[in-house]
């Protein structure tokens, strides 16, 4: 220590300022920090006898010793561990490396848990900067995304895993600690991820040839509601915000919201609110996983496609146009959607143009129901779903959609996944789990 002080003082004294002595001290204290750490893991080889079990139902010969280069949070060091190889198969192990969760490994889980955050956050180059500059540890990007994939997808599969067992009624999640919130809400959405040319060969796209350049990920954001405001309008709250994001069919994705809304509460629940925009995917989840719930189709959505019908009605009523948009919005408002589909038929089109201003209605038709807003107001519900708009945008968008990338299914799963659970507030749950033990691809 003496030494240390000693040189964080010459760095002073040198004129090199404070920054240069807390350079000093601290790669000294990660230096003396290895030292120590690489002396306690010397302390315990992991030798079990003779023989060990594989864990696959085998046993196999003591072999010697090997050592293992390990990166850490405290710098590199080396682990020397009983080392055990069945000949019949040629399949050798360390069972300290299980103990330590080094298996099939090169960084320890305090440095994988780092750099996964780091590149959950930025782009990989610029994580591998970040955990240079803030730990000392010098990573490349690629090593660092291969590692940040690979966490994210062993959680994602134990999620998955979780999600099915609660549809089964294996496993019943808890309620959540302290007293339940009045009002639940699940919003489902979907946002499209640009993918690798592998990924999207032979899907049909929006792009002027006809291929898809994106794969969807659906999206739902559950929060809570206790209060309104002073003007009557809900408050969401605060930090009651979790979600989920996969690129997994609807009915394997209806069967992870379900768990997720379960997991917050929803079978204990006084009300319980499914919001969407509409689309039929939506409502068919909604009805088969929670019949009892309220369905409230997005206002904001709504209100596009009354826009998109005065467009239409434009060509015929001139001048009158926007009296008529404002009249329709009224009607949305109230909740009288036969009075807007009144309004609409009122339309005198006929050919292409009528089938346009039918198609336009049926968005109505079936989703009256779903747009009593006047009602929903009244009893303080929220009636638009930007929580997971919202999320779209920040826990998908603001880290898989930057300008340039493209990503593979499994990449971009382990990001999502990653994100999700930060932006759930569920980080320190990826981390106290085995699944950790997954090697990098």
């Amino acid at each position: 220590m003496s030494s240390l002080a000693a040189a964080a003082a010459s760095s002073i004294a040198a004129g090199q300022g404070l920054e240069a002595a807390e350079r000093v001290i601290r790669a000294g204290l990660l230096r003396l920090g290895a030292s120590v750490l690489e002396d306690l893991l010397a302390a315990d080889a992991g030798y079990g006898g003779p023989r060990a079990g594989c864990g696959a139902g085998h046993r196999a010969g003591f072999a010697g010793y090997r050592d293992k280069n390990l990166d850490t949070v405290l710098g590199p060091l080396t682990v020397r561990r009983a080392w055990y190889h069945r000949d019949q198969c040629g399949h050798g192990f360390a069972p300290r490396d299980q103990q330590l969760g080094v298996a099939g490994q090169g960084m320890s889980p305090g440095l994988r848990k780092m750099t996964a955050r780091a590149a959950a956050a930025v782009p990989f180059a610029a994580a591998a900067r970040l955990v240079g500059e803030l730990a000392g540890i010098t990573l490349t990007g690629k090593r660092a995304g291969r590692r940040a994939e690979a966490d994210g997808n062993a959680a994602a599969a134990v999620i998955e895993a979780e999600a099915a067992a609660i549809n089964a009624r294996q496993l019943v999640p808890l309620p959540p600690p302290g007293s339940l919130p009045d009002k639940l809400y699940v919003a489902i959405d979907g946002t499209g991820v640009p993918m690798t040319a592998a990924e999207t060969d032979g899907r049909a796209g929006k792009a002027e040839d006809g291929k898809a350049r994106t794969r969807e990920v659906k999206m739902a954001a559950a929060f809570t509601q206790t209060e309104v405001n002073d003007d009557g309008y809900p408050v969401r709250d605060p930090g009651s915000s979790s979600y989920l994001a996969t690129f997994a069919p609807a009915p394997e994705f209806g069967i992870m919201m379900a768990a997720e809304a379960r997991r917050r509460g929803a079978g204990q629940i006084r009300q319980l609110t499914i919001l969407g925009d509409g689309v039929v995917w939506i409502w068919n989840l909604a009805a088969a996983h929670f019949p009892e719930a309220t369905q409230i189709v997005d206002l904001y959505h709504a209100r596009e496609h009354v826009h998109e019908l005065a467009n239409l009605a434009g060509r015929l009523l001139a001048g009158h146009c926007d009296q008529w948009l404002a009249a329709r919005l009224a009607e949305l408002d109230a909740g009288d959607i036969p009075a807007l589909i009144a309004a609409g038929q009122n339309l005198k089109f006929t050919g292409s143009l009528a089938t346009e201003r039918d198609k336009a209605l049926h968005y109505f038709d079936v989703n009256a129901r779903r747009m009593r807003y006047a009602w929903y107001r009244s009893l303080g519900l929220f009636v638009g779903s930007g929580v997971v708009e919202a999320g779209c945008k920040s826990v998908i968008g603001q880290r898989l959609k930057l300008s340039g990338m493209r990503w593979t299914e499994r990449g971009a799963t382990g990001i999502l996944t990653l994100r999700c659970q930060e932006a759930s507030n569920r980080w320190v749950h990826i981390w106290q789990r085995p699944h950790i033990q997954t090697p990098a691809a």
